[in-house]
């Protein structure tokens, strides 16, 4: 198989049904899809192997061919338009969502729009990450996919042929002729309706749905359609059945390709899922706050005593069990392993103390008062930090090369503390502030004696190192400094002249301050990139945080998607799309908008950030 085989990430698009998320690729190739939710196995993961990985294709019999992908209007619907001088062809691509949960299903629309086009159909599934095999069954308008675990059901409203354990279909559309394909679970009864009719009516209720909800949307500045496509990014990614959010839909796709580098984002992490919280809120999206509110409040309630949350949770809540390797795939131009799960799971983070905190002290302001169930709770999770602030931990990054006591952590410890002594003042409510007061003030006071290297006159990663950390971003954010400190400002200086290239910024430096005993490089990170575009912003240098800003966007995909991370070449890398760019990129656009109104009083933090009293 060739590299050149697998697509660049960025020609990904998605669709999905706040269940699950599927990658429509070039050639109208659905790539990626687990069913029947975010973190279940895989049915088609093309993206890791061409050949066994398995897909759905709908492809135009063109010799040649330009193609171009477009979302209709406010919707999360994907239109693939195939255009050659012997006719034009669209795919049209959606995951069915209504107001209330629905049965799961994926439906495809193929048109000629101009010419007589043909087309030729493959729906592949490889059930278990392309592990297990699949009975395949005959039936009236298609057929059934069926494992001992998940039976799936395939309708066309054209003569299909079953080809091993795949289902094939070759035909001829006129102008302004149509065929569709639904593949849904087996587990619904079977619809009265004909395929046809089903499709229109999807179509209408879809669209619907995306267009309603976005229109609650309450952003109306500057590049409103850019933070509207990440809202409805940011909705992809959220489980209506449990309210969780996951970090990215997807897994495999590594921050350079051919390295190690490559994980399984389909899981709650609670920093990740906090942020989110913060930018649904900013945008008056009060339910999806609401939402992981709840699932977050079930995880408090069932620590034991002394524990300490895990970094991150399956969507139902549940623990991630470890990591293991698919080696029998070939991994995205050969990036392996390919890994599905965590060894991180458990890590001890501290800084997730401090973006929960932070989120449920948003909520209480934007959303709805905590609950006095819901605030005992909170009490532990201060106390905990009040306790532990001083210890090492894995960081932000989740370093794989033993604790360290880190400037992020620290930070956001004080955060949590500071969140805490809030909430309670604001609200009257019972809780030992002599103890969290006296903490906090112990937090913040450690950051700038033990944290602050004077050589590089900057706020350095860990104590004990001169190395730096883009990480240290956060920090006026959080309304820890001020964005106009000496001692900010000769910060902001040193990650400028060390870590950013451009308006494009690096985590750290690879292996200069630990070794991370990893193959392969890192990318630049776009969350961090967007954070150093609010930084300057907020320091008063707003025309060259728009500049940078601007040039950020350019980076996205044809759709308006980022992932993770950006490459050399200016190439997507990581999973996509990644809720931390998406959510950082929301936050940048408040602040320059804010700024460009010149004084329109909005003095509300976003990323993290509690209004100053």
């Amino acid at each position: 198989m060739n590299l050149e085989d697998y697509p660049l990430i960025e020609e990904y698009g998605i669709i999905g049904d706040l269940s699950t998320v599927a990658l429509v690729g070039p050639g109208a190739r659905i790539d990626f899809l687990c069913l029947p939710e975010f973190d279940s196995p895989s049915v088609f993961a093309a993206h890791v192997d061409r050949e066994k990985g398995g897909c759905f294709s709908i492809t135009p019999k063109f010799s040649e061919v330009t193609e171009k992908k477009i979302y209709f209007p406010e919707t999360n619907i994907l239109l693939s338009r195939f255009l050659s001088k012997e006719g034009i062809a669209e795919v049209t691509d959606l995951m069915v969502v209504h107001e209330k949960e629905s049965n799961q299903a994926l439906v495809r629309r193929a048109k000629a729009v101009h010419g007589a086009v043909e087309f030729e159909m493959r729906c592949s599934p490889r059930f278990d990450y392309a592990r297990i095999e699949h009975r395949v069954e005959t039936l009236r308008d298609g057929c059934s996919f069926h494992t001992d675990d998940l039976s799936l059901r395939f309708r066309s409203d054209v003569p299909v042929e079953i080809d091993g354990q795949d289902v094939v279909a070759r035909f001829k559309l006129e102008a302004g002729e149509t065929a569709t394909f639904v593949l849904e679970s087996a587990e619904c009864e079977e619809r009265p309706e004909t395929v046809t009719v089903f499709c229109s009516r999807a179509f209408k209720e879809t669209a619907t749905f995306w267009r309603k909800w976005l229109s609650r949307c309450s952003y109306k500045g500057r590049w409103r359609e850019t933070v509207q496509r990440s809202a409805l990014a940011l909705k992809l990614l959220t489980s209506r059945r449990h309210g969780s959010v996951v970090a990215a839909p997807s897994f495999g796709f590594p921050n350079f390709p051919g390295g190690e580098r490559n994980w399984d984002y389909r899981y709650t992490w609670l920093r990740d899922a906090a942020f989110t919280t913060y930018a649904f809120m900013r945008l008056g999206f009060t339910e999806e706050a609401a939402g992981f509110m709840g699932w977050l409040e079930k995880r408090v309630e069932s620590l034991e005593e002394g524990s300490h949350l895990n970094v991150m949770y399956r969507i139902d809540g549940s623990p991630v069990e470890g990591e293991f390797a698919l080696d029998h795939l070939e991994g995205y131009r050969k990036s392996k392993p390919i890994r599905i799960g965590s060894t991180n799971n458990d890590q001890f983070q501290l800084d997730i103390y401090g973006e929960l905190m932070d989120s449920l002290y948003l909520f209480d302001k934007f959303g709805s008062p905590v609950s006095y169930q819901l605030w005992n709770q909170i009490c532990k999770l201060v106390d905990f930090v009040a306790d532990h602030w001083r210890e090492p931990d894995m960081g932000i990054w989740e370093i794989r090369d033993g604790k360290r006591e880190f400037l992020y952590s620290r930070v956001m410890s004080w955060v949590a503390l500071d969140r805490g002594v809030r909430l309670a003042l604001k609200r009257s409510r019972p809780a030992p502030l002599e103890r969290w007061i006296k903490e906090r003030d112990a937090a913040y006071n450690s950051v700038f004696e033990e944290f602050w290297s004077e050589e590089k006159q900057s706020f350095v990663q860990f104590k004990g190192t001169d190395a730096l950390d883009a990480s240290a971003l956060i920090m006026p954010l959080v309304r820890f400094i001020s964005p106009t400190d000496p001692k900010w400002l000769s910060t902001l200086e040193a990650i400028r002249r060390e870590l950013t290239e451009d308006s494009l910024v690096y985590r750290y430096r690879v292996n200069e301050a630990f070794d991370e005993h990893l193959e392969g490089e890192d990318g630049t990170f776009s969350i961090c990139s967007f954070w150093y575009i609010e930084c300057l912003s907020r320091g008063g240098n707003t025309l060259q945080a728009r500049h940078y800003f601007e040039k950020m966007l350019s980076y996205s995909s044809p759709l308006g998607l980022f992932s993770e991370q950006i490459g050399s070449e200016g190439q997507s890398l990581g999973n996509m799309p990644q809720a931390f760019t998406h959510l950082s990129l929301i936050s940048a656009a408040f602040e320059l908008d804010r700024r460009l109104g010149e004084g329109s009083g909005d003095d509300v933090g976003f990323t993290g950030a509690a209004p100053q009293r």
